[in-house]
């Protein structure tokens, strides 16, 4: 298969070769995002492989996202994403994209590389930068700081509200987004959509997230691929249930490596090999002891497992502690000792890049372009655990990479751009055609105006850049800025000719002072020659009232000559407060904080032209399709150009 990968019949035709009858699997933490648009491999995989099955999972074994503390979050809020206050914000479980939006963070050091000036812009206007660099089109829900409830156990009363609000938001804003005659039909299909979220909270008052997402997970595939989807579904805490009845399954095997004192050092090795110099721990970093295996333990939560010579640890919220004579040594003893210990629903959940390891044992995950950055990792874990000698029989997984925005030329529709967007195509309303049609213009246009912007130094160049390519919007604000300049530049002049007698006044008391010392120092020899314990003449005592006299004249010039200085400095000061000059200054840090805003929102629509685009591309968020495209055309169109490949796990 070459680089550009193949259609979805022929990896298909791949996987009977390879992967006879192993289940597909699409993993994912929210259903509202990219994972229903797996329906598409979904119904080829039927058509050509009955026996397949595809299993739509809810990945519910995480924690729910933790809003920053400081900006006073209760219970559950819808937050943006940006490079200051929600710097460190992630959302899995329950995150949103409007049309055209995405994940993308237009990033401080992004900006400063373009050579924007972000102290100008935050000491101009503080929290700017939140706008500036927030992820345009996305919301993603949090918790309280204080919560550590993972998605398997986060009541869905709890949660509903702001997440059925949030959804309201993406809707509304992608139906703000559509414009033409297909524009009715598009809210009635948003009322479908609605309608179907809240359907799927009707069965039961003690629902958990996960729950209720895996109820309504069918439902959204049905709707994204305008038909019903086959498929089967599944949960974390479902399929890596471990008990003494689950744990002989191929997908724990790898667990006995840690466990085994034969084995055990070298598979620590190979996993500290596969994440170092990444921001994922060693397993010296958890504690003396660690594997790198989460245990969840129902009302108690999850925690990273540690087992030592006399007992073991889940470093829960409360630490939880379970002491034996034997170290368990392989996943048989385990299990039956964390049952015994905390009875029956425990999960065992690998970390970032166990997990992958775990289930590619008996599925073929199925992943978009772009997502789980882990799968690298694995992959040289599995690849050292082989130099080892313990070489893994995982499946590899399935990628799937789209052209969403290329679809669009099969699509009847017509957009009203969002704001970020309407500058690069040079329009606020095009067809779908016009818009795939403008794409890789927009791109390359895009590249070609971050290098530019990236020459630009100084206040003057970027005035005339944006006079010079922003049609007529700066040619009056060019010519002022001129005016003031050759105001201030006069004003310079004779500030530097003002501050040049400054230096000379400063020069000159200076040598003044240096001459007063002598004077004071001859005084003060005289009258240890003449006067001090001597018998001075008339002569002597004539003598010391000249070098008095004289020194008094040297701090009379000293003194008057800093008097001289400061009434420069108060002429200096008066002329620049002149109400012309104070104007003038006024009007230039104005127009050149205006030329570095343009400069800013320009770099950031470039980067959500190009790199946001992009990845909203490779992972759109599946209900858009049928509110753009009622009848099906590009959810159709988008699978027939989909272009799948491999990617290998050892």
């Amino acid at each position: 298969m070459d680089e550009s990968g193949c259609s979805v019949n022929e990896i298909l035709e791949r996987l009977d070769a390879v992967a006879p009858g192993v289940p597909l699997l699409a993993l994912g933490q929210t259903v509202f995002w990219d994972e229903p648009m797996k329906a598409g491999l979904a119904l080829a995989a039927a058509a050509s492989s009955p026996s397949r099955p595809f299993i739509a999972g809810v990945h519910d074994t995480d924690y729910f996202a933790k809003a920053p503390r400081g900006i006073g979050v209760r219970g559950y809020t819808a937050l943006p994403h940006n490079d200051t206050t929600t710097q460190n914000l992630w959302s899995a479980a329950a995150e949103f994209s409007t049309l055209f939006g995405g994940e993308t963070v237009v990033t401080r050091d992004r900006l400063t590389q373009h050579g924007v000036s972000l102290g100008r812009l935050g000491h101009g206007r503080p929290g700017l930068m939140d706008e500036l660099t927030e992820a345009w089109g996305w919301r993603g829900l949090a918790a309280a700081p204080d919560d550590d409830r993972i998605a398997a156990e986060t009541p869905l009363h709890a949660v509903l509200g702001p997440l059925f609000d949030t959804l309201e938001w993406a809707v509304q804003s992608t139906l703000d987004c559509l414009t033409g005659p297909a524009q009715e039909a598009a809210r009635r299909q948003a009322d479908h959509l609605l309608s179907l979220v809240c359907e799927g909270t009707d069965e039961g008052a003690g629902d958990t997230l996960a729950d209720y997402y895996e109820r309504i997970v069918p439902g959204l595939y049905s709707f994204a691929a305008g038909e019903k989807v086959p498929l089967q579904t599944t949960r974390t805490t479902e399929l890596l249930a471990f008990n003494p009845r689950t744990c002989d399954r191929e997908r724990f095997a790898i667990l006995d490596l840690f466990l085994n004192p034969e084995t055990r050092a070298a598979a620590r090795h190979a996993y500290d090999r596969a994440v170092q110099g990444t921001e994922m721990y060693t397993l010296d970093r958890f504690g003396a002891g660690a594997v790198p295996f989460d245990v969840v333990i129902p009302g108690r939560g999850r925690g990273t497992l540690r087992v030592g010579t006399r007992g073991l640890l889940i470093m829960t919220p409360d630490i939880l502690a379970v002491s034996y004579k034997r170290a368990p040594t392989n996943r048989q003893e385990l299990a039956a000792l964390l049952e015994e210990r905390f009875g029956p629903g425990v999960t065992l959940v690998g970390k970032a890049v166990t997990l992958i390891s775990l289930l590619a044992r008996e599925f073929v995950f199925v992943f978009h372009e772009g997502a789980s950055g882990y799968v690298s990792r694995s992959r040289t874990f599995h690849r050292y655990l082989a130099e080892a000698g313990h070489p893994q029989p995982v499946h590899p997984l399935v990628r799937v990479g789209y052209s969403t925005w290329e679809a669009l030329d099969e699509v009847n529709a017509w957009f009203r751009l969002p704001e970020p967007l309407r500058r690069p195509f040079g329009a606020d309303e095009l067809s779908g055609v016009g818009f795939s049609a403008r794409m890789g213009q927009v791109r390359e246009r895009a590249y070609v105006l971050l290098d530019e912007l990236k020459a630009i130094r100084s206040p003057r160049e970027l005035v005339r850049y944006l006079e010079r390519t922003q049609t007529k919007a700066w040619s009056c604000p060019a010519q002022r800025y001129d005016q003031v300049q050759s105001i201030l530049g006069e004003m310079a002049k004779s500030v530097a000719e003002r501050r040049a007698a400054k230096r000379q006044l400063v020069d000159q008391a200076h040598a003044l002072a240096q001459e007063t010392q002598a004077a004071a120092r001859a005084l003060g020899e005289h009258w240890r020659d003449a006067i001090f314990e001597k018998d001075p003449t008339p002569d002597d005592w004539a003598r010391r009232e000249e070098l008095v006299a004289e020194l008094k004249a040297k701090q009379a010039q000293v003194d008057a000559t800093w008097s001289a200085w400061r009434q420069q400095q108060a002429e200096l000061d008066a002329f620049t407060e002149l109400p012309e000059i104070v104007e003038a200054k006024r009007t230039r840090d104005a127009l050149v904080f205006e030329a570095e805003l343009t400069r800013v929102r320009l770099i950031r629509e470039a980067i959500l032209a190009t790199d946001g685009l992009a990845r909203a591309s490779h992972r759109p968020s599946a209900w858009w399709f049928p509110l753009v495209s009622p009848q099906g055309q590009w959810f159709r169109a988008v699978h027939r150009r989909a272009r799948y490949r491999f990617e290998p796990l050892q």
